[in-house]
């Protein structure tokens, strides 16, 4: 398994140009061609999981598992995650250095991650704390959220055009792109097969992580 920090996320520096879905992908599609990694499977969630529908769309990789994706909303749903996520992001770079006290609470989590998990009360402090952080350290993530909010919505994919297997999960309890928007995902990808997630929110590695792994796993084998 390779895990891969977008550009600005994690140990990877930023995009030197336009930052958008697009040039986001192009990073990606670029090192699976450098790496030798041609016809790998992908799986990504929430951006990422955009990211990976759009490689399938592309023609590049193999299976693909995307979870709770991007790009599927309506115009009045992309101005409501913008306006509720960018305020949730702000206060979590304001509270970066009580993160871990904050976290460590199950009241800290459940006012924190109200928004992405189903039961944050219920998650440990070492499974939240690293996203969490991420979110608030990463340098990318503020021009990330405009590439999701302002940029073009995610394209489909014409059955027997994507290059392997597709698989969508969501979800039931999400709250950032909305159960609802499953079903323009499946309309723009008819090939793939939708795996709902029950008393899950917009984390499924959060919420429901050993049916997110065997959900991986079973559609990447």
């Amino acid at each position: 398994m390779i895990a891969v920090d977008l550009p600005g996320f994690g140990e990877s520096p930023p995009l030197t140009g336009e930052v958008s879905i697009a040039t986001l992908t192009d990073s990606v599609a670029d090192f699976i061609r450098e790496q030798g990694l041609d016809g790998i499977s992908t799986v990504g969630q929430s951006m990422g999981g955009r990211i990976v529908l759009e490689l399938a769309r592309r023609s590049v990789g193999g299976d693909t598992v995307a979870l709770d994706p991007g790009g599927f909303w309506s115009d009045r749903e992309v101005a409501v995650f913008s306006a509720t996520l960018r305020p949730s992001i702000a206060a979590v770079r304001v509270l970066r250095p009580v993160l871990p006290a904050l976290l460590g609470n199950p009241v800290g989590r459940t006012v924190l991650l109200a928004q992405l998990s189903a039961r944050p009360w219920a998650l440990s402090r070492e499974t939240v704390l690293p996203d969490v952080r991420g979110l608030a350290d990463s340098p990318a993530t503020g021009a990330a959220m405009d590439a999701l909010t302002k940029g073009p919505k995610q394209q489909g994919a014409p059955a027997g055009s994507v290059p392997g297997r597709v698989t969508i999960g969501w979800g039931r309890r999400d709250l950032v792109t909305v159960p609802r928007q499953a079903a323009r995902a499946i309309e723009l990808f008819p090939d793939a097969v939708l795996h709902w997630f029950e008393r899950c929110g917009h984390f499924p590695q959060w919420d429901a992580p050993h049916e997110a792994t065997s959900l991986i796993l079973d559609s990447t084998a």
